[in-house]
């Protein structure tokens, strides 16, 4: 069993399987004509079901054939561009790259004794973050898992810096269309149910201002403690992005930290063209970064900002057989000092190989050209009678549901939406993704992928039109 640990005696072993596996891939996505195949759970987990892990294959090449019956050929693939769903980007190959050679090496940044030059390399992004964003000199952070750890540790760091002793007098204010995750973090930091106070939208679905401030003001009365305000630019829904300079002075007045939730909109931080609708962020305490949305990275690549680096102290614990004290006075950089992870992927590196290769200005050509194609997505449904828009796009989302000429009934329009989001991902010729906006069912466009034309999204609209259409058709059949 020797023979299959990585070193030196088996290097040519790891370049042949690597290679195979990469050619498998490769040959895959070439091949690939659509973004899913309509594979139903029932018809998939027989497959997987019947493997028996007890019984090895002992030959990777045989594991990739088995491998492309129960995941290659049945996966959902983020490069086609009528994959339309979630916040799931196409990945660039120079972050591929950096994610073989992480993976090799296997590098942990917890410490500096696993990491070394990989503590360096994270750091050097950090910084290049913050300055981008502008958080100031004193500012820092570190890599996490996603956009959810990374505000759950932005919203402890403002739980600490509130300082008050009694955790039921701390709210959170964030707009009704704000990320669950901000409700998730209250609960997991200790905070009652009523602890995040909601904050209404307008039509643009940004949070309204005046109503944050009369929250802000009725916490105080009510002797509360306004703990944080988030502020998301790039909600989940609508990728819209709430007025951070408004935010940011009623922050400053009711000495309450700000947090913005950048996890979509970060890509704005690289825009040629864009860049200032995010003006505001950089009068945050914390700000949240996806870089596996709108950096065109694998998952997982993200991570979390401060202003104050000293603020990072709130997660920070000692152990002696990991980061003993005396290794701050030492100067020795130990990330686990800043993360609530302990050991960690060193996912930097792909961010490092893409701006290494491609540049800053690269990233941020690919993340205008899909706000582009939004805006002319939109113009294609505001054009469309056959269907209704929820607001002019911000980012690269698009919301909207189909509305038939002859039915009146919001029920049955809403069956109707449901029925065509579920009618297409089973034909696997496209992935659309679905929300609510109010009562009502809407469908859901989220565009991450350059290669996407508008004539994909025109042909992806009269696809979701004829299955309503079916539906509502045998719906009248049924009812005749």
């Amino acid at each position: 069993m020797r023979s299959h640990l990585l070193n030196d005696t088996t290097a040519e072993q790891y370049r042949r399987s690597v290679t195979a596996g990469v050619e498998r891939v490769a040959a895959k996505i070439a091949t690939t004509e659509r973004p899913f195949t309509g594979v139903t759970v029932d018809a998939l987990a027989p497959a997987i079901d019947a493997i028996d892990l007890d019984k090895p294959l002992h030959d990777t090449a045989a594991v990739l054939d088995e491998l492309e019956d129960v995941y290659l050929r049945d996966a959902v693939y983020f490069h086609h561009p009528r994959y339309l769903a979630h916040l799931n980007c196409p990945v660039v190959i120079p972050a591929v790259l950096g994610e073989a050679v992480l993976s090799a090496v296997n590098s942990s940044l917890d410490t500096w004794d696993q990491s070394a030059g990989g503590t360096l390399i994270e750091r050097k992004l950090i910084d290049w973050t913050t300055e981008r964003i502008g958080l100031g000199p004193a500012a820092d952070g570190v890599f996490t898992s996603g956009g959810t750890q990374s505000n759950l540790q932005a919203l402890l760091l403002a739980r600490e810096e509130a300082k008050t002793g009694t955790l039921a007098k701390l709210r959170i204010f964030a707009s009704e269309v704000s990320h669950f995750s901000v409700k998730k973090s209250a609960k997991l930091l200790g905070l009652g149910q009523d602890s995040v106070v909601s904050i209404p939208v307008d039509h643009d679905k940004r949070m309204q201002t005046v109503a944050l401030a009369r929250e802000l003001e009725r916490c105080k009365q009510d002797g509360l403690v306004p703990m944080a305000v988030v502020a998301t630019a790039g909600t989940t829904d609508f990728g819209s992005i709430d007025p951070l300079p408004e935010i940011a002075e009623l922050c400053e007045q009711f000495g309450t930290w700000m947090h913005v939730d950048a996890a979509y909109g970060c890509g704005l931080l690289a825009s040629l063209k864009h860049r200032d609708r995010l003006t505001g962020i950089e009068r945050a305490d914390s700000v949240t970064v996806d870089y596996h949305k709108s950096f065109f990275q694998p998952v997982s690549s993200s991570a979390v900002l401060v202003r104050d680096a000293a603020t990072l102290r709130h997660a920070t614990y000692h152990a002696e057989y990991l980061n003993p004290r005396r290794m701050v006075e030492e100067r020795i950089p130990n990330q686990v000092d800043k993360s609530l992870q302990t050991t960690r992927r060193f996912d930097a590196l792909k961010l490092w190989m893409t701006l290494r290769t491609m540049g800053a200005d690269g990233i941020g050509q690919l993340f205008d050209e899909v706000c582009e194609l939004a805006r002319e997505g939109w113009k294609l449904l505001a054009g469309d009678p056959r269907f209704d828009v929820v607001v002019e796009p911000s980012l690269s989302t698009l919301v909207f549901r189909y509305i038939p000429a002859s039915v009146t009934d919001p029920a049955e329009i809403d069956r109707a939406n449901l029925f065509a989001r579920k009618a297409l991902f089973a034909s696997g010729d496209a992935i659309v993704a679905g929300t609510k906006v109010g009562a009502r069912h809407y469908l859901k466009f989220t565009l991450l992928n350059p290669e996407t034309q508008a004539s994909d999204i025109a042909a992806v609209l009269d696809l979701i039109a004829g299955h309503a259409e079916q539906y509502l058709g045998d719906s009248l059949d049924r009812a005749s």
